[in-house]
């Protein structure tokens, strides 16, 4: 065989390797219920679950608990999915900067003993402006 053919399988190994290896890390978007169902049946792969924030009518988040001077890693919160099926969730870091600010949560994790421990947590936080001060600010252009 030439070389060129030698390096050619090489690249192509290495290629075949990488794909494996990151379709191994990949983890789907499912349900808090679909998650129960996995753990139940006893998958412990990590899922992504989307929700939003369970808030009381004065807008403050119901469930939260984070006291630094205890536990500094220990974070709990209540969050809501798209099919608003409410679970207890659990973050063993920091509670993340502006936490309170988000609209919509993104985790990643698995469900263990009836809450679901996140290993991740992805905010998307609300725009930085108002849709009356963006026509404010170009107006004055």
């Amino acid at each position: 065989m030439k070389k060129t053919h030698i390096i050619g399988i090489l690249v192509i190994a290495v290629a075949i390797v990488i794909i494996m290896s990151s379709v191994g890390d990949a983890s789907t978007y499912v349900s808090f219920g679909e998650a129960i169902e996995r753990a139940e049946d006893g998958d412990m792969t990590k899922v992504h679950v989307v929700g939003r924030l369970k808030k009381d009518p004065q807008g403050h988040i119901v469930g939260m608990n984070y006291d630094p001077l205890v536990d500094p890693n220990y974070f709990t919160f209540m969050l809501v999915d798209t099919n608003r099926y409410e679970q207890k969730v659990v973050y063993f870091n920091p509670k993340p900067q502006d936490f309170e600010r988000s609209e919509q949560v993104v985790i990643t994790g698995n469900m263990q003993n009836n809450v679901f421990v996140a290993d991740k947590i992805l905010l998307k936080c609300p725009s930085k402006y108002t849709e009356n001060e963006v026509q404010a600010n170009t107006a004055s252009l």
